[in-house]
C-alpha cells in the first residue's frame, strides 16, 4: 500500500505551500537520505498553524529525532513559550543539538535526554500542547502519561495513526504487522477516550488530534 492519497493530488496540494527556509530544507533532505522519520510537509504545516493559533506557553514533544518538528514548534511560540522535547537516541541527540543551535533556538527548546518513561514521571508542571511521535509500540503507555500532563483545554497531536495506510488495509506485510497492530489498538483507545474530544485526520500519515475536556 504505502500511499494514502495519489501522488498527483499531493503534488497539487503542496504547490500551495509557503517557501521553506534553508535549514528546514536541509533537514528534510537529510531525513530523506538517511531514512529518518519526520513529519510530512502537510502535517508539519498543520502543527505550525495549531501552535500559532493556540499560542501555548508550555509544549511537550515526545520524540525529538533531528529536531525538525522541534524547530517548527519553537519558531511559532510566543515570547514566553517554551518547548520541552524528549529523545533517547544518542545519535539523534547529537544531531538535534546541532540543528537547534543552527536555528538559534537554544533559549526556546529544552532537550531532555533519556527514555520518556523515565523522564515524564519527573515532570511536575502540565502542558498546553503535547506532540506524540515516539516508538509506535510505546504509544499506549506514553498516552497515559500525556493525559496526566495535559492541561484542561490542552491539545494533543499524534502522528502516524494511518501508518503508511496499513492501519486501514486488510493486507499488511509481515514486517509491518506488529507496528500496524500497535497503531490499530492505539486508535481505538485514542478515539474512545472520555477525557478527550478527538478525531483522526487524513493528513500526512494520519494525525490524531484531541482536546482535553
Amino acid at each position: 500500500m504505502g500511499k494514502i492519497i495519489y501522488p498527483s493530488q499531493l503534488k497539487y496540494l503542496q504547490s500551495f505551500g509557503p517557501e521553506t527556509d534553508p535549514l528546514i530544507l536541509e533537514l528534510e533532505d537529510f531525513a530523506e537520505k538517511n531514512s529518518v522519520p519526520i513529519l510530512s510537509k502537510d502535517s508539519a504545516r498543520l502543527l505550525e498553524i495549531l501552535i500559532s493559533m493556540t499560542e501555548p506557553k508550555r509544549v511537550l514533544e515526545l520524540g525529538t529525532a533531528i529536531a525538525y518538528s522541534s524547530i517548527i514548534i519553537a519558531r511559532n511560540l510566543k515570547k514566553k513559550g517554551i518547548l520541552h522535547t524528549i529523545e533517547k537516541s544518542q545519535d539523534n541527540i547529537k544531531l538535534a543539538k546541532e540543528n537547534i543551535s543552527k536555528a538559534g533556538l537554544n533559549d526556546k527548546i529544552i532537550l531532555m535526554e533519556g527514555n520518556a518513561f523515565d523522564v515524564m514521571p519527573r515532570l511536575d508542571k502540565k502542558y498546553d500542547f503535547i506532540f506524540l511521535d515516539a516508538d509506535k509500540r510505546d504509544y499506549k503507555r506514553l498516552f497515559d502519561y500525556c493525559l496526566i500532563l495535559l492541561k484542561k483545554d490542552g491539545i494533543i497531536f499524534v502522528d502516524n495513526l494511518l501508518w503508511k495506510g496499513y492501519a486501514a488495509s486488510p493486507r499488511v506485510p509481515a514486517d509491518q504487522k506488529s507496528s500496524t497492530n500497535d497503531i490499530r489498538e492505539f486508535n481505538k483507545i485514542f478515539t474512545s477516550q472520555k477525557s478527550l474530544m478527538t478525531t483522526i485526520l487524513p493528513v500526512g500519515d494520519g494525525i490524531g488530534l484531541g482536546i482535553k475536556l
